[in-house]
């Protein structure tokens, strides 16, 4: 927090516990070390049971809204549902355990991993909360202005600029140890031999 003047959010996933009582400690402790905002989803970590029952998932967001709402100054909670990246790609459940999470005193409504723009809209107008929508996944990213026009109010990029960076680092590697050379300082980076970069 001390880098910037920016507000920051962070995402907190589960909140570090399954409980009500540990998703709304880690959003005191996130209020404790500066943060504006988070983010608590709805992905158990169970791989017998990767999503909370959504009983459970919209009372650990209604816990973490009661710290938010004791506060007396602004934090933004983001309620997330992990459905499509969690072997449920149900867009009825998406919507309903977003409506959910609304109810429960979400500000922010998300869900990654929603396969088109017509599954971006139905969130968006299923709900009346702000809707956050996650860039960064193949060919499950829109542009700017595709998403605006869908009703999307925030987006995130994940790792995708992490991902871009390193992809970009790992070409410029691979050339020098491949060829010798030092194209990408001009901004001409051949293309990798991705195969012989897996090869042990």
């Amino acid at each position: 927090m001390e880098a910037t003047d920016l507000p920051v959010s962070a995402d907190l996933e589960k909140g570090f516990g399954d409980s009500p009582e540990d998703a709304a400690r880690t959003i005191e402790l996130a209020v404790s070390i500066g943060l504006a905002g988070g983010s608590i989803e709805d992905a158990s970590g169970d791989p017998a049971h990767p999503l909370y029952d959504p009983t459970q998932a919209a009372e650990r967001i209604a816990a973490s809204a009661e710290v938010v709402r004791s506060l007396g100054f602004p934090f933004l909670l983001t309620a997330r549902t992990e459905n499509y990246l969690r072997g449920n790609p149900s867009l009825d459940d998406t919507i309903k355990r977003l409506l959910a999470f609304e109810a429960a005193g979400a500000d922010v409504l998300m869900a990654p991993g929603l396969p088109d723009l017509d599954a971006v809209r139905a969130v968006c107008a299923a709900v009346t909360k702000p809707v956050n929508f996650m860039a960064g996944i193949k060919g499950k990213s829109f542009t700017v202005a595709e998403l605006a026009d869908a009703g999307v109010k925030r987006i995130s990029l994940a790792t995708s600029l992490f991902r871009a960076a390193m992809t970009g680092l790992l070409t410029a590697a691979t050339e020098v140890r491949d060829r010798g050379t030092f194209n990408y300082l001009d901004g001409t980076i051949p293309t990798p031999d991705w195969n012989r970069m897996m090869t042990p």
